[in-house]
């Protein structure tokens, strides 16, 4: 447990170029500019990755030339557009190339579409941490939730989430989920409508205990 506390002390005041561009790869919030500049002001190389980048915005450029550095206008850098899959496939071979500290930086930092590849790490530690993003949507969650290939580690941190466990479509995920412990989604069936419990007491995927206790949930709801 102490080895991965210690992966977590890497922050942007000593990220590699590899990481922070990961991180403002096409993003559109600009404080993550300001906080590595704040956080790397003697790192001139930082910088002037920066200021070249054509994801930084204008702004930002001309906040970095306090530093002595010249901003790159925009006519000087033409961003060249990737398809898509190209642009994903990029992603992952660099994010396959970190170290597990930078890859559990980014799953604590990373947009939506760095989230998703590291959900599939090979490292729990990392996978663990994307539920730790600030930014993580509860339709990620509950995407996770249905998920059938996540860990039950995963499924089980979920649970621990009150806000999460607010949202209704989380709740029947986990329910709905055969890798969700039993005895989580046996305490969850309660929470659910008549009308979902008709399903789950059918659905043979999910364990029988989970479809016992529906069908007694349905059967008593409906005074029989």
């Amino acid at each position: 447990m102490d080895d991965d506390k210690k992966l977590i002390g890497i922050d942007l005041s000593t990220a590699s170029v590899d990481v922070i561009e990961l991180l403002i790869e096409e993003t559109t919030d600009s404080s993550i500019f300001e906080e590595i500049i704040s956080l790397n002001k003697s790192r001139p190389d930082i910088l002037k990755f920066l200021g070249e980048h054509p994801d930084t915005p204008e702004h930002i450029k001309q906040q970095l030339n306090q530093y002595g550095l010249v901003p790159v206008m925009k006519q000087e850098v033409a961003k060249v557009k990737k398809p898509p899959e190209e642009r994903s496939q990029s992603i992952l071979q660099r994010l396959q190339k970190l170290s597990v500290s930078e890859r559990i930086l980014l799953a604590l930092r990373g947009n939506k579409e760095i989230r998703t590849m590291l959900l599939r790490d090979t490292n729990k530690e990392v996978v663990m941490t994307v539920l730790e993003n600030p930014k993580i949507t509860e339709t990620e969650i509950e995407i996770l939730a249905k998920s059938r290939s996540v860990s039950d580690e995963i499924l089980r941190k979920i649970t621990k989430k009150r806000e999460w466990m607010k949202n209704y479509a989380v709740i029947l995920s986990l329910v709905s989920n055969p890798k969700t412990p039993t005895g989580i989604a046996v305490k969850l069936v309660s929470e659910l409508k008549t009308r979902d419990l008709s399903i789950i007491e059918k659905n043979r995927n999910v364990s029988e205990g989970v479809r016992s206790v529906a069908k007694k949930l349905v059967r008593a709801r409906k005074g029989h």
